[in-house]
């Protein structure tokens, strides 16, 4: 399962909107038998790299979107939890 584009609006950061959800997305993923979670963010993400870790997310790899991004030194990474079946 990919997780994509979380985003929680200002006015409610801080209130562990984020955790909640993220951990809905694994209870939601582990219940239909997904093996794993992955999903991508950027590394000025600091705060998200911080949550998805403390969720048991790892980092898999790392990339640059293009030539640019590349050149300036600008990476994405990429990382998985892992779903242990029941």
């Amino acid at each position: 399962l990919e997780l994509k584009r979380m985003s929680v609006s200002r006015d409610y950061r801080g209130r562990g909107v984020s955790k909640a959800l993220c951990k809905e997305v694994l209870r939601f993923a582990r219940a239909r038998g997904f093996g794993a979670v992955v999903l991508t963010t950027s590394m000025v993400q600091v705060v998200a790299q911080r949550l998805y870790e403390g969720q048991g997310f790892r980092k898999v790899a790392t990339s640059s979107p293009s030539l640019l991004s590349s050149f300036i030194g600008f990476q994405l990474f990429h990382y998985r939890c892992d779903l242990p079946s029941h």
